[in-house]
């Protein structure tokens, strides 16, 4: 029996299975040993208290099915938000989205639909994270929520969901220092990529033929952008904030203004691409953007959604419901509840005040005039105290070809990570260190930040805007230190003028 993966390629059913069934296996291979140690347990035991044994796996289901489904993110009422609701309810006749479907907003900028169990049944919930909501054109939202339901719809079956389980679960034991299952699942990873990959290039197709491949284009690059640029930023801003007890009520707003910078949206560009070069084990269930763009569709828009953001009517409120949660997260991706902190946070909303980012003074968030961790890290790595000595110190070591061993001095924990990715990991270890270094250097010889929003952006006493990141990205990337060395000459230079 032959049959689609989700809108992919033609393989067969056994096939689809016999990679699920080795990919599962793989992934609880570490649990086997421990299986065996109480099957051994059980027989010196007694034969029949080995009965007990198949509970014990059982006990997680029975929790699932017992303990009902935490909704994460912010409920959307049809009555309090219907434009948005009815952007939504138009968009799942189009699909033929024939599901329940409850609409709730999250603080990340994410969309993805998930089952929910809601008064004895079963529904869907599309979860919309509030930077894209504000971001987004209402064409352009509507492009990323008919990706999601189209994908939902038309390319969802039992062997593609067994398939992504068990990819998901490989990945999981790849993810920390130890990696010795690494042989066996990158192999089983790389072969069951297309399938995946091709699932969402299917829901974009679908995308298109229903609000056009110009807004499916602009919304598949604008996305990967604000995701990127949300990761670079705002973490900073959070934590930072939080030291002192507080949390910025108007980081959206802030983040808002941030994205019309050209410089971070140049640097989001690039995080993105650099995320995806570091995926040497082909975990992303997703392509890249040049990807999916190419393979998109030449087709009009056959409905007008509008060039502007669709906004949300108590905008304010949900912003700043949003922002506590964040605030509150231990970690990225924390399970989020309405109306209650946040599961596994012993922090509160009610234990943090308030604060406006756009009204402090923009230098709280700058480098340290000593360079900060990063400065002292290539310091102590080069055995130079002076910036200019160890400076000068990494770019011989770059021009030696010798960068990496330095890095490895500065960040000890690249030993840790996977072979094929140690060195771009490792260049950008020490260009972020050799930026903390040269940065200081620069604003005492007159340079200046060319706006808030990134420390590695300065301007020059001509005018000229340079971003350091880029400059010691690429010469590490080329092993040519000559465009650092000329802006480290610059400092002496300006020094001597200004005196």
């Amino acid at each position: 029996m032959d049959g689609r993966i989700s809108g992919g390629p033609q393989v067969s059913a056994a096939r689809v299975w016999l990679f699920t069934a080795a990919m599962s296996a793989v992934a609880w291979l570490p649990l086997f040993a421990p299986t065996l140690l109480i099957a051994a347990v059980g027989v010196a035991w007694g034969v029949w208290q080995m009965a007990a044994l198949p509970v014990l796996w059982l006990l997680p289901a029975l929790r699932e099915a017992v303990i009902p489904d935490v909704l994460p993110g912010r409920a959307v009422r049809p009555d309090d938000q219907p434009e948005l609701a009815a952007l939504v309810r138009d968009l799942a006749e189009r699909t033929g989205f024939g599901a329940p479907l409850l609409v709730r907003i999250l603080p990340e900028p994410a969309v993805l639909t998930c089952r929910v169990r809601v008064a004895g049944g079963h529904a869907y919930a599309l979860l919309l994270g509030l930077p894209l909501v504000r971001a987004l054109s209402a064409a352009q939202l509507a492009a990323v929520i008919a990706h999601e339901l189209a994908h939902r719809r038309h390319f969802d079956d039992r062997r593609t969901r067994a398939l992504l389980a068990a990819r998901g679960a490989l990945a999981e034991r790849l993810d920390g220092r130890l990696r010795p299952l690494a042989p066996l699942a990158a192999p089983l990873l790389r072969a069951t990529q297309p399938w995946p990959w091709q699932a969402e290039l299917a829901a974009d197709t679908q995308a298109a033929r229903i609000v056009g491949g110009t807004a499916v284009r602009e919304a598949v690059e604008r996305v990967a952008v604000i995701e990127a640029a949300f990761d670079v930023i705002t973490q900073d801003w959070v934590e930072d904030l939080l030291e002192d007890g507080t949390y910025p009520v108007d980081l959206y707003e802030a983040f808002d203004l941030a994205l019309q910078d050209p410089p971070v949206l140049h640097r989001a560009a690039r995080e993105d691409a650099e995320d995806r070069a570091l995926d040497v084990y082909a975990m992303a269930a997703q392509p890249p953007s040049a990807v999916r763009t190419a393979a998109l569709p030449h087709t009009g828009t056959y409905a007008a959604y509008g060039s502007a953001p669709l906004g949300l009517r108590d905008a304010e409120a949900v912003a700043e419901w949003c922002v506590q949660r964040l605030a509150c997260a231990d970690e990225p991706g924390a399970t989020l509840q309405e109306g209650g902190g946040v599961r596994g946070s012993a922090l509160r909303p009610e234990d943090l005040k308030p604060v406006r980012l756009l009204e402090l003074d923009p230098d709280r968030f700058r480098l340290p005039a000593d360079g900060g961790p990063g400065a002292a890290a290539l310091a102590a790595a080069t055995g130079q105290p002076s910036p200019t000595g160890a400076l000068h110190v990494a770019l011989d070591a770059l021009a030696d070809a010798d960068w990496y061993r330095l890095a490895r001095r500065i960040d000890p924990q690249l030993r840790w990570l996977p072979a094929a990715a140690r060195r771009a990991v490792g260049g950008q270890v020490l260009a972020e260190a050799m930026g903390a270094a040269l940065a200081p250097l620069l604003l005492e010889a007159g340079w200046s930040y060319a706006g808030r929003w990134m420390n590695t952006v300065l301007r020059a006493p001509d005018g000229t805007v340079v971003d350091l990141y880029e400059v010691l990205v690429t010469a590490v990337d080329g092993g040519d230190p000559a465009s650092v060395r000329a802006l480290l000459e610059k400092t002496g230079t300006q020094k001597a003028e200004r005196a």
